[in-house]
């Protein structure tokens, strides 16, 4: 029994240190080189071949030239601060959104939630590159929805939404709703109704019971939600590309062009190493507050 334990156990971890931390580790080795006009374009500065003698000089070289460099360049810092600003205001929006729909999902007849269930993950069926896409077609100036505007007469003249943040935030919301929904309705799904009626015979109102009763019984399905947008949200490349254009600042733009157009490796690992420790921060406290709701359960 020891052994099956250790081998169901040993599978996950295996799969993490394969796909997660070698990968990782090679990043870190890359960020810590110096760029090179070759193939691959750096010169790494830690050499496996030569063993202990090449691990010594290493430590005796290591340099962390390529991450001062990203203090004394404004673009690496504004463009962080300004993913951390559109992720946290695309987290909130989609919370907005996600909450009335999941809280109606939540009490329908049960005969309609698998419906309703199959309507949120259908988007999941069509290829995430043919939605923005289409995300495009529909906010340019000359695209459905200024169309649709102007023919009810609400504006006379096309509003200007592609190529701004407001196309970042509407492809985002748009993109990451069914991860906030999801988790929302499942915690809202268990909860016992017949508190709010408690609560309403106590003398609360409707809006009383919801404030005091069902939202904190759904804060742990608002949290997962809200990481869950918040985590992918923050290294988004494809959203503000496609959407935002050139005056969309996100980091996931930066790790694009320094990897692919200056080809500057180095630099482009050291972005992704601290963009990577940016996210443990919401990855752990995720993963705590998945433990405390697993041991509230049992």
């Amino acid at each position: 029994m020891n052994l099956r334990r250790l081998v169901l156990i040993s599978v996950p971890y295996l799969w993490l240190v394969a796909l997660f931390l070698v990968p990782f580790l090679i990043v870190v080795k890359i960020s810590l080189s110096t760029t090179a006009i070759a193939i691959p374009p750096y010169t790494p500065t830690l050499d496996l071949a030569q063993g202990w003698a090449g691990f010594k000089d290493f430590l005796s070289q290591l340099s962390f030239d390529n991450f001062t460099f990203l203090t004394q360049d404004d673009l690496y810092w504004k463009a962080y601060l300004s993913s951390l600003k559109i992720a946290a205001l695309s987290t909130l929006f989609t919370l907005l959104v996600a909450y009335p729909i999941a809280y109606g999902m939540a009490r329908v007849p049960d005969e309609w939630r698998p419906t309703l269930l199959m309507l949120i993950i259908l988007p999941f069926w069509t290829s995430f590159l043919i939605r923005v896409y289409a995300w495009m077609g529909i906010l340019s100036d000359e695209g459905l929805l200024n169309q649709f505007l102007m023919w009810l007469g609400v504006i006379s003249s096309p509003l200007h939404i592609m190529n701004t943040s407001k196309a970042v935030y509407i492809g985002i919301v748009y993109t990451y709703l069914p991860f906030m929904v999801l988790p929302i309705y499942a915690a809202l799904d268990k909860m016992d109704e017949s508190l709010n009626e408690a609560a309403v015979d106590l003398g609360a109102s409707r809006l009383s019971s919801f404030w005091l009763v069902t939202l904190p019984m759904s804060r742990n399905g608002v949290i997962a939600g809200c990481f869950l947008v918040f985590i992918p949200a923050l290294g988004e490349y494809v959203i503000p590309q496609l959407l935002g254009g050139s005056q969309t600042l996100m980091i996931g733009k930066v790790l694009w062009d320094e990897f692919f157009s200056n080809r500057d490796w180095p630099v482009a690992s050291a972005v992704a190493v601290v963009l990577l420790v940016i996210l443990i921060v919401p990855i752990v406290l995720f993963q705590r507050n998945q433990q405390k709701q697993q041991e509230a359960e049992s």
